[in-house]
């Protein structure tokens, strides 16, 4: 039985945002990445790695759920309870559904709250880009492809293998 129905929501700019549901290989990519990442930055103790559903506040008004969050640990004291007050490092992993979301308003969203880095995954067009932060403006530090890596800036010990990545979105 297929059931068309959406339960994910975010608040932007005093409207309640109702968003696709994750797929199966969505959610593989989110566990993969985030489990890398935390495996960075764990053992040195250098910050938070959370994953949605977390709450943050990119301004008065709008709260994200990114796929992904990870705040410095000199920044702790912008974690919350309730929410997160924006953070360093976010990462969206493209829905089909509703590509634009991630690809458009979010970017935008979050270069305007000063997010430094962005991470893109596109399963679609199997590329990760990285984006960060320059003159306030965001631009692509790297965008990587099957056989490539894509490298954090803000994390220089951070490398993904994108074939990796795009492997463990493999359902069984």
């Amino acid at each position: 039985m297929h059931f068309g129905f959406v339960c994910a929501v975010e608040f932007s700019n005093g409207r309640i945002e109702v968003l696709p549901i994750p797929k199966t290989s969505h959610q593989l990519m989110v566990q993969y990445l985030s489990n890398l990442l935390l495996a960075c930055v764990a053992p040195r103790k250098l910050g938070t790695v959370l994953f949605a559903p977390l709450r943050f506040r990119l301004q008065p008004g709008t709260y994200r759920e990114p796929d992904v969050v990870f705040m410095l640990a000199e920044n702790a004291q912008r974690i919350g309870e309730d929410y997160w007050q924006g953070a360093d490092w976010v990462m969206e992993v493209v829905s089909d559904d509703n590509r634009d979301h991630d690809l458009v308003t979010k970017r935008a969203e979050y270069e305007a709250a000063g997010i430094p880095e962005y991470w893109i995954v596109d399963h679609r067009e199997r590329l990760i880009t990285v984006l960060t932060l320059r003159g306030g403006k965001y631009a692509v530090h790297v965008a990587a492809r099957p056989g490539q890596s894509a490298t954090s800036v803000l994390l220089p010990d951070f490398a993904v293998d994108v074939n990796a990545v795009f492997q463990a979105a493999v359902v069984s």
